[in-house]
């Protein structure tokens, strides 16, 4: 290992401590977006990010929005070397229900080598790492090796709403090669995972009108359209008893797994059993002739998100009701548009809608799935990184969900994003008693740190 690394490696091991308080000092802000109540917490917070660039000399800018700010910081440009751009967000969740948390939410408790807390792997401490990796190369006394520009928001758990404007108007600010967000999960303990691919989303609502008012269902059952007993067949007739999505085309453009992806996937150290006892479920259930991580992870998927008609209240009450609504999701893969998917969903509902009932359909957003290629020299700098900072080398896994800036980075910048999660999926973010190890914390700023060498060597 170059002398270089071994300081930095020696600077990081020696602020052991120094990093977790800083970890807990921000985790103690109770920054949550969503609660007007927080203003001058997400204030706070996002002076308290800016504060942490400020310390190891980096432009740092407090870019103020119609909502939350946008803290944006750099280090000097280094001539012919790449530029790398860091996401992560400073805002968190509402901590509710608070008579579930074994500690205050605000107040971070350490427990089996974890710290509990709102935002702790959502995203404040896997945000920190790439923090804390670029003061370890400054206050190490040694010049990074790359440009790093930092873009960390306040609004990522509340639809980012601001985030779009201001990348549109700083296209050229900010200009990089590649970006990196830690905003997801390691495979499980001890296996550290690179995210190469994400699902897309194409989100509906759907509604049937029928009679003016709810009609008695012994007077008028079997003379008119049931807009329930309608919503219920159309739902129904989105996914076959194979299940596969019923929409004419809908698998026309997936990119298939290569034989060597569903190898790699099969080759992970996946327990079946126990993922079933996880979620509460008896069996499995899915698309025929893929395995659970492939139609997790590669496969496009249809569900109902949920189903609402009629009288809802304690007991009987025999009504027809005149309306009923649905909601519908749709995840993508790579190479499905998320236009014609929405095209054909519209087209499928009006061709299942019964005569005297009206349909209208929303579509809410839609985003394309993202897979960055295997062999890019920057995941080869990043798997180098992780083997150097967590002892191993990572597992190439993809996700089911989607991450909007990862698809706005490569539309409006141009480039690819490293998804490098230091978590694991039982930190139960979003949930009470949010948690994140400690260990994956200080190993994930060595990765980090490693990682800006890596790079630069590209």
């Amino acid at each position: 290992m170059p002398a270089t690394m071994e300081l930095i490696d020696q600077y990081i091991e020696d602020n052991r401590d120094a990093f977790q308080q800083d970890l807990f000092e921000l985790l103690k802000i109770p920054s949550v977006s969503t609660d007007s109540r927080h203003k001058n917490d997400m204030q706070l917070a996002a002076a308290w990010v800016a504060d942490q660039f400020r310390a190891i000399q980096f432009q740092t800018e407090i870019v103020p929005t119609p909502g939350h700010p946008i803290v944006y910081a750099q280090s000097p440009k280094i001539d012919g070397a790449p530029t790398v751009l860091v996401y992560g967000h400073y805002d968190v969740q509402p901590p509710d229900p608070l008579d579930e948390w074994l500690s205050p939410p605000f107040e971070p408790t350490v427990r089996d080598g974890s710290v509990y807390a709102r935002g702790a792997t959502d995203d404040k401490g896997q945000m920190l790492t790439h923090i804390k990796s670029a003061q370890a190369w400054i206050n190490a006394g040694k010049t990074l090796p790359i440009q790093i520009k930092y873009l960390i928001e306040g609004e990522e758990e509340v639809g980012s709403s601001n985030l779009d404007g201001f990348l549109n108007e700083n296209l050229d600010r900010l200009d990089c090669d590649i970006a990196v967000i830690s905003d997801t999960s390691q495979f499980g303990p001890g296996k550290p995972a690179i995210t190469y691919g994400l699902k897309g989303i194409v989100y509906f609502e759907v509604f049937l009108r029928g009679p003016r008012q709810d009609l008695h269902s012994g007077t008028f059952g079997g003379s008119v359209a049931n807009p329930a007993n309608a919503m219920a067949k159309i739902m129904g007739s989105l996914v076959d008893e194979n299940g596969r999505v019923t929409l004419d085309g809908f698998y026309d453009d997936v990119l298939d797994l290569t034989v060597e992806e569903r190898e790699q996937f099969a080759s992970l150290d996946f327990d079946e059993q126990r993922f079933r006892e996880q979620i509460g479920v008896s069996e499995t259930f899915g698309e025929q002739g893929f395995t659970t991580l492939e139609r997790r992870w590669a496969r496009p998927t249809c569900d109902v998100n949920g189903i609402y008609s009629g009288y809802q209240g304690e007991g009987a009450k025999t009504v027809l009701p005149c309306f009923a609504g649905g909601k519908v999701s749709c995840r993508l893969v790579p190479n499905q548009d998320p236009d014609k998917v929405r095209d054909a969903m519209k087209k499928h509902l009006q061709a299942n809608c019964p005569p005297g009932l009206d349909l209208e359909v929303i579509c809410h957003h839609g985003a394309p799935g993202i897979v960055v290629p295997l062999d890019s020299p920057y995941v080869s700098a990043a798997a180098s990184a992780i083997e150097h900072g967590f002892g191993v080398a990572p597992v190439f896994i993809r996700e089911g969900g989607s991450i909007p800036v990862v698809t706005a980075f490569k539309e409006l910048l141009g480039v690819d994003t490293l998804l490098l999660g230091w978590g694991l999926d039982d930190d139960n973010t979003h949930s009470p008693n949010e948690k994140f190890s400690l260990g994956d914390f200080h190993r994930g700023i060595k990765a980090s740190a490693h990682l800006w060498n890596e790079i630069g060597n590209i």
